[in-house]
């Protein structure tokens, strides 16, 4: 981890190098949380804990900036929990091993937390700098971001005095973000019936690993095998000929995070085993060839396991599997209005099988409410016809647009005079705080930076070190123009 800390620039580094080493998964940031508070309190600033657990951090202007805008950066103090599967690792209680290669600092076997991390610590490098030129200044650190973004709903207002906010959480260097998709949760639920296990079978768990996952905004546009829909699609078109007989059903772990891997353990009459070994070899070697390009490493597996002692029912099982089947999943519908952004995808992101019931946990994105709306319809019809049931739940507010934003034009211009050429303004598919902050604060200006960080949400995640220089220099150079109050 020392190799962090003497990275450019130090204090940023320093920051996430203790960023990695606290446990901070979502619901699970409190330790991260009382550390910053003393550090900030030691430090002389004001430091408030609102009621769902978010920071609010305040430091006086520098001299000559005092009658600046008042500006918070914002950021979340929690990281997506992923893990490779034979990585041994509990995110509550173990650091991120985090390591550098190349340009690229990365994380042996975990998601990194550069997402969003790297923004956290820049706020928290700024707090701590006494060199740092900047007008009135507030940091937000919101809780839960990664897991239903409990801290922006959370956010009341009166809190702030800011009139502009930067936030960090985006994902390319020269890319101003100035808007956002809204989304929802749809949860399905799948009323469970047992048999006792028929004699002469034998137990097997059927497993795909090896996908990329990543995102469910970001990424979604991209091609990616989702391994629920995938297991679902052989379910569907090996389990009656086969006599397949399901008794559990796992897969991802994140609603918005594209699930990599996924198992379903089954029983077969041994005397069909090797067909469907065949069919199992068949499948893999069929999802290689279309997914070729976008899934190299996808393995599916078959392995022998104890005989449970129940399966689904017949009836059960088949609405299931024909709804994980038939379910959308991936773009809905690309936008019109914003070259190369999708509007409008569903992520079936979560399954997990209770005594009960099965969970089958979706989350919706889009630009725009109607499409979103449109969506819920669909999933609506689908658990009537299944006879299963659906909720929705934890739905936030797009950021709409603004290309006459004041920050934005400041964050353009002096991008341009640093780098000597024209960052790309862009909308994203995924949801960032700051659509939620508009209703608290409905004036409130707003805009969206970041380094270069790769395949967030997955085990694969880095972040571009020179990218993270560039960021900081842009931020501080923001910072140094902001314009004085009316």
């Amino acid at each position: 981890m020392s190799a962090l800390s003497s990275l450019y620039p130090q204090p940023l580094w320093q920051w996430f190098a203790q960023i990695c080493a606290i446990p901070h998964p979502s619901k699970h940031e409190q330790a991260l949380s009382q550390h910053i508070q003393h550090w900030a309190r030691d430090k002389g600033l004001v430091v408030i804990e609102d009621q769902v657990g978010n920071l609010i951090i305040k430091k006086p202007a520098t001299a000559g900036f005092e009658n600046r805008k008042v500006v918070v950066i914002q950021a979340h103090l929690d990281m997506v929990p992923q893990k490779n599967a034979d990585k041994v690792h509990d995110f509550t209680k173990d650091p991120i091993d985090a390591y550098v290669d190349g340009d690229w600092v990365k994380a042996r076997g975990t998601t990194l937390g550069a997402d969003n991390g790297i923004g956290m610590a820049s706020a928290l490098a700024i707090l701590g700098s006494n060199e740092i030129e900047h007008g009135p200044l507030e940091v937000l650190l919101t809780v839960d971001e990664e897991a239903g973004m409990t801290g922006a709903f959370g956010v009341e207002p009166g809190m702030l005095d800011a009139e502009i906010l930067i936030n960090t959480d985006s994902e390319q260097e020269g890319e101003i973000y100035m808007g956002c998709a809204g989304g929802v949760d749809a949860e399905f639920t799948v009323p469970v019936q047992w048999q006792a296990t028929a004699t002469g079978v034998t137990a097997v768990d059927l497993s795909l690993t090896g996908l990329k996952g990543g995102h469910s905004g970001v990424n979604i546009h991209l091609g990616r095998g989702n391994a629920n829909k995938l297991l679902a699609r052989f379910l569907a078109d090996h389990a009656t000929a086969l006599e397949l007989a399901i008794a559990n059903f796992s897969g991802g772990s994140l609603r918005n995070a594209i699930p990599r891997e996924a198992t379903v353990s089954l029983t077969v009459p041994a005397a069909k085993l090797s067909q469907l070994q065949q069919a199992v070899t068949e499948f893999e070697a069929l999802l290689r060839f279309e997914l070729a390009a976008v899934e190299p490493a996808l393995k599916l597996s078959l392995t022998e396991v104890v005989t449970p002692a129940q399966v689904l029912t017949t009836a059960t099982q088949n609405t299931l599997i024909h709804l994980l089947n038939l379910c959308p999943n991936g773009v809905m519908r690309m936008s019109d209005e914003v070259a190369g952004v999708t509007e409008t995808s569903l992520n079936m992101g979560v399954i997990s099988t209770k005594e009960q019931s099965i969970q089958v946990l979706c989350l919706i994105r889009s630009l725009i409410d109607s499409g979103r709306q449109q969506v819920e319809s669909m999933l609506t019809s689908l658990a009537q016809l299944s006879g299963t049931a659906v909720k929705f739940s934890g739905a936030y507010p797009g950021w709409k647009p603004n290309p006459d934003s004041p920050v934005m034009a400041i964050v353009r211009d002096t991008y341009q005079d640093i780098y000597h050429k024209e960052p790309v303004i862009m909308v994203i598919h995924a949801g960032l705080e700051c659509g939620l902050f508009k209703k608290p604060y409905p004036d409130m200006d707003m805009v969206s930076i970041g380094p270069t960080i790769r395949f967030p949400h997955g085990p694969d995640e880095m972040v571009n070190i020179t990218t993270v220089g560039q960021y900081w220099e842009l931020l501080l150079a923001v910072l140094k123009r902001i314009p004085e109050r009316a």
